[in-house]
């Protein structure tokens, strides 16, 4: 299997910070008069930033544009982003492992770059990268391979040379749909069957880190 690239989701894969969007659920829903309804997380995670303030128009009535609601948003997420997310455990281990091995790395993200830039350079990590995919350039969400697609272009690599890691079972099914080998990184929150999660990519781990073994086994096979 030859492998010239990898590809990273970044919220819950590469950076402990879904505790950020949970507490902006909370205090967004809260002051309109709402509980976050159990489904509501998982359902939006995927989607583009533009795509889940209107989805959280229409599913709560709100009296607001997209650009109000990406504007708060942003606003309650600036702070935590650029001074308390922390990397997951192993995170920079295999980031430093690839670039010593000379291998491109990318990122395909819901995020957006005003948030999650300052974020990388804050933990020392953002010149590790060599492209980045916001979900707001192709015309679909994760569940779909087009962000994948696009940022392997970037990257000058197939499909079937990149890696792509996702904590999120509907974004591995995308990315598997393009053609990329996943591997699935598990996030608690998320509260996936372990069985479930298995199936939904060629690889599972449940730390970055785990990856340093796998990665040696395909990069040198």
């Amino acid at each position: 299997m030859k492998l010239n690239g990898v590809i990273f989701d970044l919220d819950g894969t590469l950076l402990d910070s879904n505790w950020v969007w949970r507490q902006i659920d909370i205090d967004f829903l809260g002051k309109h008069g709402f509980s976050v309804p159990e489904d509501y997380v998982e359902k939006i995670t995927p989607m583009a930033f533009g795509e889940a303030a209107q989805y959280t128009i229409e599913r709560f009535h709100l009296k607001a544009a997209p650009e109000e609601v990406m504007a708060e948003w942003n606003e309650m997420a600036l702070e935590a982003y650029s001074e308390q997310v922390e990397l997951r455990s192993g995170t920079r281990e295999v980031l430093s492992w690839l670039k010593k091995n000379g291998v491109l790395m990318g990122v395909a993200t819901s995020n957006n770059a005003a948030l999650f830039e300052p974020c990388l350079r804050h933990n020392g990590i953002y010149d590790y990268f060599h492209s980045f995919t916001e979900i707001c350039e192709v015309s679909r969400g994760k569940e779909f391979p087009d962000i994948y697609i696009k940022e392997a272009e970037k990257l000058g690599c197939a499909p079937g040379e990149c890696l792509v890691f996702e904590d999120l079972i509907p974004a591995l099914e995308g990315a598997k749909q393009g053609g990329f080998v996943t591997v699935g990184v598990q996030e608690k929150a998320w509260r996936y069957d372990a069985e479930k999660m298995k199936q939904s990519c060629d690889y599972c781990i449940e730390e970055v880190g785990e990856a340093l073994l796998l990665l040696e086994q395909l990069f040198r096979t």
